[in-house]
């Protein structure tokens, strides 16, 4: 709520001291005010676990004065709990949140049981790392009185006090270099404290007459109003040398790990590998220039694993295994089922031999010699004068030579590998 006449800090020192009646409810007039964190209940070694309820009070508060804190122990400050169960974006130790009185689970026996709650962390910075102000502070420390102007010039602005580190929690490391995503006509963004973030957007072009798009989602033939949803987790590593007040926008080869659900918009992938040599005719267009619906991952790995039931790849045209190196598979049995395969060219055109059908013939071919030579061996025994006398010799280790192949036959056959 804006008080007339004063701006920034001046104007949310005057909020905090006063309270704003929200609406009638069956306990007459609510108020909220503004409070700051001083600690928060997330797991069973908090030492107000069992005074915030135990397990149902997971995201509880205690909370204190914005400008006249009474430093008292946490333990003897008021508690309060979220007010949404399951939309949890709980505050950290230093920042600002309303408080609101409403019904609690006394309701039943007492018309009148209320409880304290809180909604809406206050953005202060409007950062998404964090929104902490210091405690016995009234004034911002020096280096958070520092323009935009010096910061750029290379003194960035932290968010400590003049005495001591700032306390954020008990695990809660602050990284000043995590920026806000730039927001454009229509967005709703949802945005974690650690570069994560999901856009629902739309594709945007301004007006000048090269229709340039304001982001690289905005390019192409999509048009302003066209959906797209981008979930983005990590911040590009080059952006960590960078004072996190200038906002960003995603960039999918430069974020860590993305997901882009597209309607109509072309995005600029830089592909690992784009080589269709495979296709005779048709082959997929190329991925940065697709303008039609397709849902995009990409990342530094991707694992697609079921532990129930099938994998199912299924393509209305061609399913592209496309990689720099390699494709391997690793299973017990491998099935193709195909009218035609080409194995080593998509213009190959030898034919692969049926190994049992090969075999069979083999032996017929060899039986038949065999056959010969022991009936040459047989004429030359009952006739020993006779000019083939000279052959016997040959004739016989020739059949044995071909009884040894004919055993061996049966060992060129595959026992992985089948075909029809």
């Amino acid at each position: 709520m804006p008080v007339k006449g004063k701006e920034g800090q001046g104007a949310f020192i005057e909020i905090s001291n006063k309270n704003y009646t929200i609406g009638n409810s069956l306990f007459n007039t609510n108020t909220v005010s503004a409070y700051r964190v001083v600690d928060i209940v997330l797991d069973s070694d908090h030492k107000l676990f069992e005074k915030a309820g135990r397990w149902q009070g997971i995201g509880t508060v205690a909370y204190d004065s914005v400008l006249n804190p009474s430093g008292q122990d946490s333990f003897n400050l008021p508690l309060a709990r979220p007010i949404l169960s399951n939309n949890k974006a709980y505050p950290l130790i230093g920042e600002i949140v309303y408080i609101i009185s409403a019904p609690d689970t006394g309701i039943g026996n007492v018309t009148n049981s209320t409880n304290s709650y809180y909604i809406n962390i206050i953005g202060l910075w409007n950062t998404a790392n964090h929104n902490a102000y210091p405690i016995n502070s009234n004034i911002p420390p020096p280096s958070q009185q520092k323009t935009y102007t010096m910061a750029e010039l290379g003194s960035f602005k932290t968010v400590t006090n003049q005495y001591t580190k700032l306390n954020l929690g008990n695990t809660f490391q602050e990284r000043g270099y995590i920026h806000s995503l730039i927001p454009y006509e229509g967005d709703i963004i949802y945005e974690g404290r650690w570069g994560n973030s999901i856009r629902f957007g739309s594709t945007i072009k301004t007006k000048s007459p090269t229709i340039v798009g304001l982001n690289n989602w905005s390019q192409g033939p999509s048009e302003s109003g066209d959906p797209i949803i981008i979930i983005r987790n990590g911040q590009p590593l080059k952006e960590n040398k960078t004072a996190g007040y200038l906002p960003i926008v995603e960039n999918i080869n430069d974020d860590l790990s993305s997901i882009y659900l597209t309607s109509t918009q072309t995005i600029p992938l830089k592909a690992s590998s784009i080589s269709y040599f495979s296709y005779s005719n048709n082959p997929p267009q190329d991925i940065d220039k697709f303008n039609g619906p397709q849902l995009i991952y990409n990342s530094g790995r991707i694992v697609l694993n079921t532990n129930k039931d099938h994998l199912l790849l299924s393509s209305i045209k061609s399913i592209n295994l496309n990689a720099i190196e390699s494709v391997n598979i690793d299973t017990p049995t491998f099935i193709i089922q195909s009218g035609k395969v080409l194995l080593g060219s998509k213009n190959a055109t030898e034919s692969v031999l049926l190994g049992d059908s090969t075999i069979t013939t083999l032996t017929s071919i060899l039986d038949n010699m065999i056959g010969f030579l022991n009936s040459l061996d047989n004429v030359v025994s009952t006739a020993p004068g006779t000019p083939l006398v000279t052959l016997s010799l040959p004739a016989n280790l020739l059949s044995n030579k071909l009884d040894e192949i004919k055993g061996n036959l049966e060992k060129l056959k595959s026992n992985t590998v089948k075909t029809v």
